[in-house]
């Protein structure tokens, strides 16, 4: 079993705008812990470059982490992450407490895999992704890293729906009444080109015959 990751985080007393802008002069990036029954929220600050080395990996917001907070280890999950709009670092994160044993609904990315295998790939098609996450209704212990997509056999123009997933046990999908197009095989351009130039000819070939039977 994979070890859940921890974060070095430092408990603050300060809340509010100017606390926050204090602790990013010191280097640090403001976060919260919330959630749980009864439970009050808990204000701590990350490590900036912890932080960014966790942001940069796959599933961060589908990642189980462990915190300690007044000599407790809490297991929590990320829920937002507000970025800087010219700079693009972390600003502040808010996390959700989670419990062993509870169901959540989380955002898990997809990955396609066996592009070889398709023949539609083969023949210069373009795998056009629609969707590169899905939630899914998962308990904290079995949340998965990814979604495996196969795209052995598709031709171009298939298209690869929800129902057609096969998901980890344990894992459902979050809205199954939404067959949501996950990906497709799109003709390469210059078959896009031939088949408009095909059709176009069609259109012309049959107007002509047209005007010659009129003018019969």
């Amino acid at each position: 079993m994979t070890a859940t990751p921890q974060l070095d985080v430092q408990l603050r007393e300060g809340t509010g705008k100017g606390a926050a802008r204090a602790l990013r002069r010191e280097g640090r990036v403001p976060a919260v812990l919330y959630g749980g029954k009864d439970l009050l929220p808990a204000h701590f600050s990350l490590d900036p470059i912890q932080l960014d080395k966790e942001l940069h990996k796959t599933g961060f917001m589908s990642k189980v982490f462990e915190l300690s907070l007044q000599g407790k280890k809490e297991k929590a999950l990320a829920r937002a992450v507000q970025f800087h709009p010219v700079t693009d670092r972390p600003l502040h994160v808010d996390f959700y407490r989670i419990t062993k044993g509870a169901k959540i609904t989380v955002s898990v990315p997809v990955q396609f895999i066996n592009e070889l295998a398709s023949p539609g790939i083969k023949r210069g098609g373009v795998l056009n992704i629609i969707n590169h996450s899905l939630e899914v209704v998962a308990d904290v212990d079995h949340i998965p890293s990814y979604i495996e997509v196969d795209l052995t056999g598709l031709e171009i123009h298939d298209t690869i729906h929800l129902k057609h997933l096969k998901l980890p046990e344990n894992v459902a999908p979050a809205h199954p009444e939404r067959d949501n197009d996950i990906a497709n095989i799109v003709a390469p351009t210059v078959m896009k080109q031939t088949e408009e130039a095909e059709g176009e000819a069609g259109e012309v070939a049959e107007a002509a015959a047209a005007t010659e039977e009129g003018e019969a």
